[in-house]
């Protein structure tokens, strides 16, 4: 794909128009989305009408990168890299995930393992969860992998130092990603770490306990399209075989994706040999949808176990950064040969059915153009642009946007809390948002990279009943950016 789509031309040409279209359209607070009424859209939706809210959602479901999540006792536990600490979010219902306040499970006060804490990913053995991360001491290439123990049968721990994993072959090696292979009543360490084929690259060591590595380490020589890196193993467990996925090509690239091996549920894991290749990614960049280095993944079931999904970080953006990568979901299926089948990347922003048995969450979006699924709309006073421009990078394709002081966005909506989602970009300023009337809160649309459908603001808890969101336009920037444009987008409405 060429770079991300143009901006629509930010002149001023027009700019009353603009405004008056945009006033009429708040003038219209019935023009929601019904069947036959919307454009056509980007992606397959079942949003046609404000009935089907309750049992769908839309993506992302969190703004950090490497996610892992499970659904245990009526909830889904979601983990992603912070850095610093291990937070966990836990949400009854897929679609309230992204507004779910996060519960910080771990900090170290060890310098040896208490920076850029990575992957973390946890697991129920017996009574007790075990979670496993990486981290170092501030340079990279000490990072190791650790695994705590919780004190209860609790994802959300409290947890405890339990050891360090490493293969006596690879003791004081680079280590990253940890995965936990079960197989035949035993446990093995994957993880991404120094071999003979990458710096990068696959391994597989034999586990006594959940803590406890009990020999050297195996190096699988993964394909991956690109030759530097294979980390993130997963794994999947049907039909006979036991399915290695794994992440390739670097992950600040466009192009990291998700590869795949495979071999019988009867076969040794640590013969290399034992592993079949399968040609080609299995999941991977759908640049027509603005979806860009899909992976880092893991896989969760539906509540009722009858639904397979992956949840995998993913950006709106073709520029190789490490940056902007956010948390996304979606179901697969399998294929007649008994492969699994991930399909395509959606789009950011694509409406999706919850998983089978989610309890469901009654959200519901808001266009910037006043078409909602439910009871929402969005009224403009000043000057403001309007149009397509942005494509795949907005929510049904089209925004608002004005660098006018003192220009409005009203958003009148009914529920609990509320998120703005739009367009961060390198000439966007500071917005002044506010709470039925109360304080402003001052917030940075810039970016250095242009990335759309970014969460800009997510409203404190409410109490449920009717509000208004308001953004005002301050027509100021910061200094790194070089215009003082606010992006209108999409709001994301929560119920409870």
């Amino acid at each position: 794909m060429p770079p991300s789509p143009s901006r629509h031309p930010r002149t001023h040409v027009g700019l009353l128009v603009a405004a008056l279209v945009g006033l009429l359209v708040g003038l219209l607070p019935g023009l929601t989305a019904q069947a036959g009424a919307a454009p056509p859209a980007p992606e397959p939706r079942a949003d046609t009408a404000a009935a089907a809210a309750a049992g769908t959602f839309r993506n992302p479901l969190n703004s950090g990168p490497d996610p892992f999540m499970t659904n245990w006792k009526g909830n889904y536990y979601l983990t992603t890299t912070q850095g610093g600490s291990i937070k966990m979010w836990r949400s009854p219902s897929l679609g309230t995930l992204a507004a779910a306040d996060p519960v910080t499970v771990w900090t170290d006060t060890d310098p040896s393992r208490n920076r850029n804490i990575w992957a973390p990913e946890f697991y129920r053995f017996g009574d007790r969860w075990y979670l496993y991360y990486t981290a170092d001491d501030g340079v990279d290439e000490n990072h190791r992998l650790y695994v705590l123990e919780s004190e209860r049968d609790d994802p959300t721990g409290p947890y405890h130092f339990k050891a360090k994993l490493a293969p006596p072959n690879h003791a004081n090696d680079f280590a990253i990603d940890a995965g936990i292979l079960q197989l035949g009543g035993r446990l093995y360490l994957a993880y991404s770490g120094i071999n003979q084929y990458q710096h990068n690259g696959l391994n597989i060591a034999p586990m006594s306990n959940p803590y406890t590595v009990s020999g050297d380490a195996v190096a699988i020589n993964a394909a991956g399209g690109c030759p530097e890196v294979r980390e993130g193993p997963e794994f999947l467990y049907r039909n006979g075989r036991v399915w290695m996925t794994y992440s390739a090509c670097d992950t600040g690239k466009p192009d990291y994706q998700v590869w795949m091996m495979s071999m019988p549920l009867t076969s040794d894991p640590l013969v290399p040999g034992n592993w079949r290749q399968h040609q080609g990614a299995v999941f991977s960049r759908a640049d027509d949808r603005g979806v860009f280095g899909p992976g880092h993944h893991a896989f969760f079931q539906s509540p009722d176990g009858t639904e397979d999904w992956i949840v995998y970080h993913a950006k709106t953006t073709s520029v190789n950064t490490y940056s902007n990568r956010t948390t996304r979901a979606q179901k697969f299926t399998w294929r007649a040969d008994g492969s699994p089948d991930f399909g395509r990347p959606l789009a950011m922003g694509a409406t999706q059915n919850l998983p089978s048995g989610d309890p469901g969450s009654g959200n519901y979006w808001i266009n910037d153009d006043g078409r909602s699924s439910g009871a929402g709309s969005v009224t403009y006073t000043g000057a403001w642009n309007s149009g397509s421009g942005c494509a795949t990078q907005c929510f049904w394709s089209d925004d608002h946007w004005s660098d006018r002081a003192g220009a409005t966005a009203t958003f009148s909506f009914t529920g609990t809390r509320i998120a703005l989602l739009s367009v961060k970009d390198t000439g966007n300023g500071y917005a002044a948002i506010s709470i039925d009337g109360g304080p402003e809160q001052r917030v940075d649309f810039h970016n250095p990279i242009r990335v759309g459908e970014a969460v800009q603001y997510t409203s404190p808890r409410l109490a449920n009943g009717r509000h208004t969101l308001r953004v005002r336009v301050t027509g100021e920037h910061n200094s790194q950016s070089g215009a003082s444009f606010v992006s209108v987008d999409r709001a994301e409405v929560y119920t409870n």
